[in-house]
């Protein structure tokens, strides 16, 4: 009786496991690239590139004003 209910004990917590395992495997699984949520999550090239340039011309007239400021 015991050994019937240890095996039944571990059937139980392997379909637990299993279970849990294919929710993960599920969430891990990519989104379709036509769909939303995979353009969402990763930004496109043309913003990425925009926005460095905007920081590195920021910072060219920054280093600019700051040698201005030091010369005068």
């Amino acid at each position: 009786m015991r050994a019937a209910l240890s095996l039944l004990a571990l059937v139980i917590v392997a379909a637990i496991v299993l279970q849990l395992a294919k929710k993960q495997a599920t969430a891990l699984k990519p989104a379709a690239p036509g769909t939303p949520a995979a353009s969402a999550a990763l930004p496109q090239p043309q913003a990425v590139g925009q926005q460095v340039q905007g920081t590195l011309d920021d910072a060219a007239r920054r280093a600019a004003e700051a040698a201005s400021a030091a010369t005068n």
